[in-house]
């Protein structure tokens, strides 16, 4: 793992962070707004935005990752218990691979169900299986558990943490991934 010397996270580092968090926040409005997905579900004009934002979200936190591993993360906050850094770490290694693992799920439910994809009405994104393909049915359910209650737990208790390190512990945890500080 390379840790980088500078006490914040890079200016891109920061960017993608919060581009990914705006992205779940659309895509959760999106997911839970529109129509539930059947066996003849027609692709709406929301089914099709979650799509989008879908692979959108999985090209940036692929970007990300590369970034992450390239340019490595800033060393630890002087004073933050070793338990809290290697909690840290945990987590976002898990929030990383659900937020490759559930758009994936997603791209293979829609492609089971021989829904088109494509980009924000651009590019059509191929198919990752044949339409009806055996073994691939329980992918739909997944994805929605997965996101339900991987993600968003996780992304909830990464909130709880940066609250905590702002508020009570007073350091500067938080300010290091805030844009302008």
């Amino acid at each position: 793992m390379v840790i980088s010397t500078q006490g914040r996270y890079t200016r891109t580092a920061i960017v993608l962070h919060w581009l990914i968090l705006a992205l779940l926040a659309a895509q959760y409005t999106v997911g839970w707004t529109m129509p539930h997905i059947g066996r003849h579900t027609p692709v709406t004009t929301l089914i099709s935005l979650h799509f989008s934002i879908g692979v959108l979200i999985l090209g940036v936190i692929v970007v990300r990752l590369i970034w992450r591993i390239i340019h490595g993360e800033p060393a630890p906050e002087a004073g933050v218990p070793p338990w809290q850094v290697r909690s840290a770490r945990a987590i976002h290694r898990l929030l990383y691979l659900l937020l490759v693992v559930v758009p994936l799920l997603g791209w293979i439910n829609a492609s089971y169900r021989g829904m088109p994809i494509t980009f924000f009405g651009l590019v059509h994104v191929p198919p990752l299986v044949a339409t009806r393909a055996a073994g691939w049915g329980w992918t739909g359910d997944i994805h929605t558990i997965v996101a339900e209650y991987g993600i968003l737990p996780l992304v909830g208790l990464h909130v709880a943490a940066a609250l905590y390190h702002f508020f009570i512990r007073r350091d500067r945890v938080l300010q290091r991934m805030l844009p302008g500080v």
